[in-house]
């Protein structure tokens, strides 16, 4: 088993990556690619971006295929159109406004792996087979209904309906989902109280499970998409393979407050371990923001939250690949890239401007983990 990251730089780019290989299995690697000149033109820093994953794709990760890429736009209206046109990598495509805080318009995810054969389902999602498992991927869904709520209920209503036509179910195959909401002050509440019904329809509540997430700001092109979801979820795995987290020491319920989601979720196959952790703020275990005002002390404490997390999942930030972090207000990059910069020195990660669901929570992170293991009762990824 190897666990890699490196920083490689082009000529006006550069990409942290994080790669996972063990044995004749299949290699995970994730890409996130930064602009390295915030004056270059918008085009001339997606064609940076653009270059620089293609030159990574045929050189150093030569055989390994994109599953799912997100674009992090500055101005979505301006910009939305020119990527969606632009980008043929052929893979689940979620664009969100987000805007980096390093000062550039564009950055981008791109998750890859070895051994996978792709394609577009027929009913809208993005399949990724190996082995026994075929990996559902979905980017970008959104709809025009009236408001968030019912936007949020037609979303979930209708992937419902595609996992049932790949022959899956919300409650035992979903593994993580995203919601970006535009504006979350106004328009978390309507996206929660959709998501609340119809997990409840689909067997998903405090005693069984739910799922893990982000609920966090973001918009498309178009004003009136208060809502886009993007989804992952897996055909092919048992009960006994997924996992909850719940960090009681550090984290209550989420039902307790009103919400439907996981802290955090692992996946065991036989040969490693994927570890997803959920959006993740400054709270305790009542369910109480902790150090209101103080970005300083909220970064520590969410850190802290997602480190127990991850212990129990038997893993650290060693085994931590892209950390995405959300900011509510931008004055605050620089505070918290120095702490990031500090403790994760040569690590992946981005800062982006995105509102918390409530207004109080100044920082929100999430990452993904991959761990080598030898588990005989399940086949390998």
């Amino acid at each position: 088993m190897a666990t890699l990251q490196q920083t490689i730089r082009f000529d006006n780019a550069y990409a942290d990556v994080f790669s996972f290989s063990v044995g004749n299995g299949v290699s995970e690697h994730h890409l996130m690619i930064h602009v390295r000149n915030p004056l270059l033109a918008f085009k001339q820093q997606v064609e940076a971006i653009d270059n620089a994953f293609s030159a990574l794709r045929e050189q150093q990760l030569n055989g390994a295929v994109a599953v799912f890429k997100r674009y992090f736009l500055s101005d979505a209206a301006n910009q939305a159109d020119y990527i969606v046109a632009s980008d043929f990598s052929g893979c689940a495509l979620s664009v969100i406004q987000q805007p980096p805080l390093d000062g550039t318009k564009v950055a981008l995810w791109v998750y890859m792996q070895t051994g996978m054969t792709c394609k577009a389902t027929e009913n809208g999602l993005y399949e990724c087979k190996h082995g026994q498992y075929r990996h559902l991927w979905g980017g970008s869904a959104h709809n025009l209904a009236a408001n968030s709520e019912y936007q949020t209920r037609l979303l979930l209503n209708e992937y419902v309906m595609q996992l049932i036509h790949e022959g899956c179910k919300l409650a035992d195959n979903c593994i993580r989902t995203w919601y970006f909401v535009n504006d979350t002050d106004l328009n978390y509440g309507g996206m929660v109280r959709a998501r609340n019904q119809v997990f409840f329809t689909q067997g998903l509540n405090h005693d069984s499970h739910f799922i893990a997430s982000t609920g966090i700001g973001g918009r498309q092109a178009d004003t009136n998409v208060l809502v886009q979801m993007d989804s992952y979820a897996i055909d092919g795995i048992k009960p006994d393979q997924v996992y909850f987290l719940y960090a009681q020491s550090h984290l209550n319920r989420t039902s307790d407050y009103g919400v439907s989601f996981e802290r955090g979720t692992y996946v065991q196959y036989g040969d490693r371990r994927h570890v997803f952790i959920s959006g993740t703020a400054s709270i305790n275990n009542k369910g109480m923001i902790m150090f209101p005002g103080d970005v300083i002390q909220q970064t520590h404490r969410m850190l802290e939250n997602v480190e127990t997390l991850l212990k129990e999942a038997d893993c650290s930030f060693e085994d931590v690949g892209p950390m995405i972090v959300y900011l509510r207000d931008m004055a605050d990059y620089n505070v918290v890239k120095n702490i990031y910069d500090k403790l994760f020195n040569g690590k992946s990660y981005i800062i982006v401007n995105a509102p918390v669901c409530r207004q109080e929570w100044l920082i929100e992170m999430e990452c993904m983990a991959i761990k080598d293991i030898s588990d005989s009762r399940f086949q390998a990824l």
